[in-house]
């Protein structure tokens, strides 16, 4: 008599094997992608971001200085203006960077910390909001990332760094100049000739928190919180080494959670200002809230000041200012 017992105990082998080796891809991918770490870099600021400044620049740039879009240069001036006079008083060395598209000069602002000469570290966010639908106040996309960069420059007044640091308030980031020449930050980037360029790092929609997260995929459920209150760094594969730095550094501030995602460019990781500095070879992360992913307010009426959450936004530009500190200040 035919015994099938054997036959049902290799199947069983078999099932368990590949139970176990697709946990362990699973756990692989989950490494590369997610880049725990275990180390975070101590906090090396002596001043810590303020909740009420940083308030104070979105709701100038929400309200004083909107509409924020290509279609109201006169807004852009405006916003312009603002930067170079807060990014001055914070003692940076402060320029405008002018430059023509469409019969219009636009400007991004820039500001230098540090040495005047040798490699460069670059923090940008774009100020410019999405236009083209009627009132968009632009508080999360993208206020919160240039206040970010704002009371950064305060922070980083009189620091040790043994390297440069430009703060860069880029224009044009949105339709219809995004992905072209004009963007701000391809202009940005074309100007650095020959410098060298260590890391980028962009503030892109830094200031919305939610008590719950949503996510595209099941893949991401499994991976990472269901709470909206973690900020995340982003980059391609060939990033994974600034996204542990950067990470490591934030999570050294003690504020706000942080997560890490690294993967490929094409699942749209390149939705921001960082995506022309890879095209010129330069490793960059993105720091955001998730943007669109989170906030039901992004590209709305609804983008508002009032919607942002200022004490852990305070809290991702300590993680941001670590971050600087330990790329380009002097070695501990």
């Amino acid at each position: 008599m035919w015994n099938p017992l054997p036959l049902a105990r290799r199947a069983t082998r078999l099932l368990a094997t590949a139970a176990v080796t697709l946990a362990a891809l699973f756990g692989l991918a989950a490494v590369l992608v997610t880049q725990p770490v275990s180390q975070e870099l101590p906090f090396r600021g002596q001043k810590r971001a303020d909740p009420g400044l940083l308030r104070r620049h979105v709701e100038f740039l929400t309200v004083a200085a909107a509409p924020r879009d290509s279609d109201h240069p006169e807004s852009l001036d405006r916003a312009a203006a603002y930067l170079r006079a807060q990014l001055g008083a914070a003692g940076g060395r402060v320029r405008d960077q002018p430059f023509t598209a469409e019969g219009r000069t636009w400007r991004n602002v820039i500001a230098s910390f540090g040495p005047d000469q040798g490699p460069l570290l670059v923090v940008g966010a774009h100020y410019d909001a999405f236009g083209g639908f009627g009132a968009n106040p632009g508080a999360d996309d993208n206020a919160s990332g240039t206040a970010g960069l704002l009371e950064l420059a305060r922070l980083l007044d009189g620091a040790p760094l043994g390297r440069r640091v430009e703060l860069v308030a880029f224009t044009n980031e949105e339709p219809p100049f995004f992905a072209s020449p004009w963007m701000g930050s391809a202009v940005h980037v074309r100007s650095l000739g020959a410098t060298r360029v260590e890391a980028m790092i962009c503030l892109e929609m830094i200031g919305f928190f939610s008590t719950e997260q949503p996510w595209p995929h099941p893949f991401f459920r499994a991976l990472y919180p269901q709470r909206g209150d973690f900020i995340g760094v982003v980059g391609r594969w060939s990033d994974a080494s600034l996204t542990r730095r950067v990470k490591s550094a934030m999570r050294g501030a003690d504020r706000v959670p942080v997560v890490s995602f690294n993967g490929p460019r094409q699942l749209d990781l390149d939705a921001s200002d960082q995506r022309n500095y890879w095209d010129a070879g330069i490793p960059a992360v993105m720091v955001t809230d998730t943007a669109f992913v989170r906030n039901p307010g992004y590209h709305t009426p609804d983008d508002t000041a009032a919607t942002l959450d200022y004490e852990r936004m305070a809290g991702v530009v300590d993680g941001v200012l670590n971050s600087v500190l330990h790329l380009a200040g002097p070695a501990a």
